[in-house]
Parts: C-alpha cells; sequence; structure tokens
C-alpha cells in the first residue's frame, strides 16, 4: 500500500492535463484523481513511494507555472484520506459532527489528514471543488472532544496558507441532517 499522496492544482485545465502527463512521465506514481473542477480549475493527485510523488509533484508545479494554485506532498498519509476523497466511508456511529472548508483543494487535504491524525475521528466526505466553486470541505464525526481537537489541527494547517473560510463543530447533529449528509 502506498504512505505518499500528492497533488497540484491549477486555474487552467489545459496546463493541468499537460502537467498531469508530465508527472506521470517522471516517476512511477498511480492517480488517484485528475479532473476539472468548478470553477475551470483542474487537480492531478497521485499517490506512490515518498521520493516518487516529490519528484512527480515537483515537476507538476514546475510545469504548472503561473497557473499553479496550491500543491502539497503528505509522506505518510492517513488512510481515512482515500475513503473520504471517495465519499465511500459510512461511519461506524454518529457522534459530534466537524466541518472545515478552504478556498483550496490541496489545503483541504492537508488539513483533512492532520485532523485524522491528530485525534480519534473518523472522516466521512472530502469534497473537492465540484459544485463548490473550486473551494473543498471535509466532515468528519467522532465525540465532541475528539471533533473539536481534529478541528484545531486542520485549522492550524488551512490558516496557514490563509485559506479557512470557516470550521464548524455541531455536538449533536439532527438525525435528519446525517441523513441528509449520505
Amino acid at each position: 500500500m502506498y504512505r505518499a499522496i500528492g497533488m497540484i492544482e491549477l486555474t487552467s485545465v489545459a496546463r493541468g492535463i499537460y502537467a498531469t502527463d508530465q508527472m506521470l512521465k517522471t516517476a512511477f506514481v498511480d492517480v488517484v484523481s485528475a479532473t476539472p473542477t468548478c470553477p475551470g480549475k483542474y487537480i492531478a493527485i497521485v499517490q506512490g513511494d515518498v521520493a516518487a510523488v516529490e519528484s512527480s509533484v515537483s515537476v507538476g508545479a514546475a510545469i504548472a507555472g503561473e497557473y499553479l494554485v496550491d500543491s502539497f506532498i503528505l509522506p505518510n498519509v492517513h488512510q481515512g484520506v482515500f475513503p473520504a476523497i471517495t465519499a465511500t466511508t459510512m461511519p461506524d456511529g454518529t457522534g459530534a459532527l466537524g466541518i472545515m472548508e478552504s478556498f483550496s483543494m490541496a489545503s483541504m487535504i492537508t488539513a483533512a489528514d492532520a485532523a485524522l491524525k491528530a485525534a480519534d475521528v473518523q472522516g466521512l466526505e472530502l469534497r473537492l471543488g465540484s459544485g463548490l466553486g473550486g473551494k473543498a470541505y471535509f466532515t468528519f464525526t467522532g465525540d465532541v472532544a475528539a471533533v473539536e481537537a481534529g478541528i484545531e489541527a486542520g485549522k492550524a494547517i488551512a490558516m496557514e496558507k490563509g485559506l479557512l473560510v470557516d470550521i464548524e463543530v455541531i455536538p449533536s447533529p439532527s438525525e435528519r441532517l446525517w441523513t441528509s449528509l449520505f
């Protein structure tokens, strides 16, 4: 199983496709997602061993040039990030609900990783750009203290780049809210 993940986020679809091709030619990495998102952005997420992901993302960011919005490399990504990206997580139970929102998709993935590593929480959905005007959000659940700890860890990452939109903790969400989330 791969432990490293990396991403580039661009404001140009054409340059994004070209950069993704070059990323794949640079190092042996697998594509997690390479797709246009709102509003006319493009993201390329790759996984592989740390050195390959570092090489791949470095080349992608260089090729992106003036179209680069954000990028990251996570050498030891939390296993809960992948199912949250694909929204395939059904929670073991429902507790408090944490919500983080960012202007950057890349920043939100790193914030989600930090939240998952900081506390005993379960990621629910990591929505990237589509239908969000290029923003991203991450929802997760756990007991109130764990969700608050996850929020603080994720908030620090998103604020570091000045890309945090909002955070919310709902200690006891309505059952009808839960059904709307899945």
